[in-house]
């Protein structure tokens, strides 16, 4: 059987949930059998978001081969167990750069290079790339909403595919908005209808309708949009907006029966019942937590909740293994810096640091590790958290005064982070990094080897500087321990501290690797650390009582 295509676009606004849609289609068909793979089009000219602003795009995404990809590829891993690479997220300036390769080398032979055939024709190769033996289904996600100058490339495109491989092996799911108007306390469908029309001008008719709503759309509003969008109106799915998590996305659309209406469609066989009992337990403990835990989350783009998405979200899965609540206190490193480590945490029962680049801000992420290494809190240092602490532990307990990274500054007299080797003769920003997984091996016995139980694993990396090895000894010899390293031990991916009750740092990043069903095992040590610091503090100030009532 041909592998099958699913085109999952957006109108009315941005920011409705495409990924999160795309992402629960192909996890319900991946549930009843089926092999899916996923893609992101997005249509902006940057090459990969790697050069890109957190507040302008979010966190960027990095895969196992060091592809630097927009973060809905992360709603992709945690639903699914599709194999992502960088053949699963291209940008106008990725099929732009290879169409301008294959022009200068003449492959073309002479022709005027046009957006169609050429663009279009490579965005196609693109999609095709994923066809490979034993996948079921290919879900392309098109970035951006209908109507955008820079995304009509792709939707003639994906109309030229749907003609190249047949209609029957196409399907066209468009995301909506249905807005409720207060002043006239109704709901309306008039925009939903503009963004099909729009569709529909380009020579695309969608099939299902996915339907965004605050509220409840009345049947006789589902039945004037089948009508006016020539949509069946069992496709057009009322996707009513989530008070407690993006998880019970998949949930309701497996009450619609969603894959099954898809797979009738498009002639697919499903050859399981649909298994999703762990999924609605964990949406059961986000609902009904039997503990709470506060984390404090000193970043310096803490304003901008996408920036550190997956950070979030493994937090949230650690939560979820241990039946708990996460409350995530977002602190902006610029003001702890003003305000004081000790104010800013008195009342968090851990504290993670998370990655990020330049120096504004780092003084507040460097007294707040402070303040956890004297009192005990528990602390999680992520790539740019594990460097922090290097500093503080050097200036405050190594005795190397201003001792920094060179990347903050070039002149320290004690540069205890410093650029990676394979950086000092690199110029270019974009795709320059260390990127992509790596292996790390474990101390046996350190606090990271039991919480992985293993000793080597391997992580995903995006940095340029590392701990300085002429500084291990001196700082070791303290009580900083280098609880992790590449295989050649020339690499520190990992530190504890000796007598901390949980003080851990990784140059990596291992939220990318956490799903809600099976939370990293490091965040899930460290959200245990700080629910026993809980329990150690409400036990505490129950003695006080007690012994001033006595």
């Amino acid at each position: 059987m041909a592998t099958k295509h699913i085109f999952v676009t957006g109108g009315v606004v941005s920011s409705l949930g495409k990924g999160l849609t795309s992402a629960s289609i192909a996890m319900l068909l991946e549930r009843r059998g089926l092999s899916v793979r996923l893609q992101k089009m997005d249509p902006y000219i940057n090459v990969d978001p790697g050069t890109m602003s957190p507040y302008q795009h979010g966190e960027v995404y990095v895969l196992d081969d060091g592809a630097e990809t927009d973060l809905d590829l992360g709603h992709y891993e945690r639903f699914t167990h599709a194999p992502l690479n960088r053949d699963c997220n291209y940008t106008t300036g990725k099929i732009y750069m290879s169409v301008i390769e294959k022009e200068r080398r003449g492959d073309y032979k002479g022709k005027t290079v046009q957006v169609i055939p050429h663009i279009t024709d490579e965005i196609k190769n693109c999609i095709r790339k994923l066809v490979t033996p034993g996948v079921d289904v290919v879900l392309t996600e098109i970035g951006g909403t209908v109507g955008d100058i820079e995304g009509m490339p792709y939707y003639e495109a994906i109309r030229q595919f749907a003609l190249d491989a047949g209609r029957q092996n196409c399907l066209f799911v468009h995301l909506t908005l249905v807005p409720y108007l207060k002043a006239a306390g109704e709901l309306k469908t008039k925009p939903t209808q503009h963004s099909v029309m729009e569709l529909r001008k380009i020579g695309i008719q969608p099939d299902v309708l996915i339907c965004r709503t605050e509220r409840e759309i009345p049947e006789g509003e589902c039945e004037k949009i089948a009508q006016f969008c020539n949509v069946e109106r069992r496709a057009v799915i009322e996707e009513k907006d989530k008070e407690l998590s993006i998880y019970e996305v998949p949930l309701g659309f497996a009450d619609k029966k969603v894959e099954e209406l898809i797979a009738e469609k498009l002639g697919l066989g499903l050859p399981k019942p649909l298994q999703i009992d762990d999924w609605r337990l964990l949406v059961e403990r986000l609902k009904s937590p039997a503990h709470e835990v506060s984390i404090g989350f000193v970043g310096k783009y803490v304003k901008h909740r996408d920036a550190y998405k997956s950070v979030y979200e493994a937090l949230d899965h650690a939560g979820i293994a241990h039946h708990a609540k996460v409350k995530v206190v977002r602190i902006d490193s610029e003001k702890l810096a003003v305000e004081g480590a000790a104010k800013a945490l008195a009342t968090v029962d851990g504290l993670l640091v998370p990655g990020g680049f330049d120096k504004r801000g780092i003084e507040g992420k460097i007294d707040a590790i402070r303040f956890a290494r004297e009192t005990g809190l528990p602390f999680f240092g992520i790539c740019l958290g594990l460097q922090c602490a290097t500093i503080e532990f050097a200036r405050n307990v190594a005795g190397l005064a201003e001792a920094n990274s060179t990347e903050f500054n070039k002149t320290t007299p004690h540069p205890v982070v410093c650029l990676l080797e394979e950086q000092q003769e690199v110029t270019k920003l974009g795709g320059t990094q260390r990127l992509g997984a790596y292996p790390c091996h474990l101390l046996a016995g350190s606090k990271a080897h039991r919480a992985y139980g293993a000793d080597v694993v391997s992580e995903r990396h995006r940095h340029r500087f590392e701990v300085n090895n002429h500084y291990r000894d001196a700082l070791t010899a303290r009580g900083f321990i280098v609880s992790g390293t590449s295989p050649d031990g020339g690499l520190v991916e990992a530190i504890e501290l000796a007598g901390h009750p949980w003080f851990v740092a990784v140059q990596s990043h291992p939220e990318f690797l956490s799903k809600p069903t099976h939370a990293h095992p490091l965040f899930r040590d460290f959200v245990g650390a700080s629910l026993e610091r809980r329990k150690a503090r409400k036990e505490e100030a129950r003695s006080r009582v007690a012994v001033n009532a006595g």
